[in-house]
């Protein structure tokens, strides 16, 4: 139960307060501060062409140490519409496309009346949660499952079917969802993890660290090392000649310079003579 209301105060998060709405930014990684929830990407590809099959897409969360989402609850199916809905909210340019979620079946020529109970998470969770679209799955050859998204979809047709579960063929292109392990807590002391709550900020759902002051220094710091090198260069330079030239000046004593001038009065005294 604590799981599930955690789920639902994550999914008011991210767009408790109108403008204050989180945005999902596509492609990063979605974390939670409390370190207990998993984490989530969406992969959104405004071109068609770069929309991947079933199997690509599970590469694609399994090279990153993730899998394609799979959906415990109602509570979770909740939050990733959240997600979904800060995703394409308007002027962002993103707009219909399914997303590929990790339940499939594998098999042929199963009776329609057992297909839906033949499909399986591709991670390994052994949830029950569905939530199919009227009529779904229709089976055949239709295996792997997406989670509808088209909201420019015209009334009447797009509304119900939002979100909702479709069967289709493994080979066609869509965009996808990843599911991540909790982020590990961090153990460095002074270092923290939170959504970032600034409107104005364009990665509003991204983990941001805090790792304390002495690594923030380092980060100002060594970009100004080069320009450190140079002052220190040039004064050295000034130094060097200012200590040249005061050497120069010394090297003829005063009592030398006195003795010169009295030899020469006296030549022009016995010239006189």
């Amino acid at each position: 139960m604590s799981r599930v209301v955690s789920l639902l105060l994550g999914a008011a998060l991210l767009c408790g307060h109108g403008a204050f709405c989180r945005r999902v930014v596509s492609g990063q990684k979605v974390c939670f501060a409390d370190y207990q929830h998993p984490c989530y990407k969406l992969a959104y590809f405004q071109e068609l062409s770069s929309r991947v099959s079933f199997q690509e897409a599970r590469l694609a969360c399994e090279s990153e140490g993730g899998a394609l989402l799979s959906l415990e609850n109602a509570a979770e199916q909740k939050l990733i519409e959240s997600m979904l809905q800060n995703l394409t909210k308007p002027g962002t340019g993103i707009s219909d496309g399914d997303f590929w979620i990790g339940l499939w079946r594998s098999g042929e020529g199963q009776a329609s009346g057992a297909c839906p109970d033949l499909y399986r998470w591709s991670d390994g969770s052994g949830s029950q949660y569905r939530n199919w679209y009227a009529d779904e799955p229709s089976c055949g050859s239709e295996k792997c499952v997406v989670m509808y998204h088209q909201p420019t979809a015209n009334p009447g047709l797009g509304g119900p079917y939002l979100y909702q579960w479709n069967d289709d063929r493994c080979n066609m292109k869509h965009n996808y969802i990843c599911k991540y392990e909790p982020e590990i807590k961090p153990t460095t002391p002074g270092e923290k993890t939170y959504f970032t709550n600034q409107p104005e900020d364009t990665h509003q759902n991204v983990v941001v660290t805090e790792a304390g002051i002495i690594p923030n220094l380092i980060y100002v710091v060594i970009p100004t090392i080069p320009l450190l090198l140079l002052i220190l260069v040039a004064f050295g330079t000034c130094c060097f000649q200012m200590l040249h030239k005061s050497k120069g000046r010394t090297k003829t004593s005063p009592n030398q310079s006195t003795l010169w001038i009295s030899k020469s009065t006296r030549k022009e005294s016995g010239m006189e003579v």
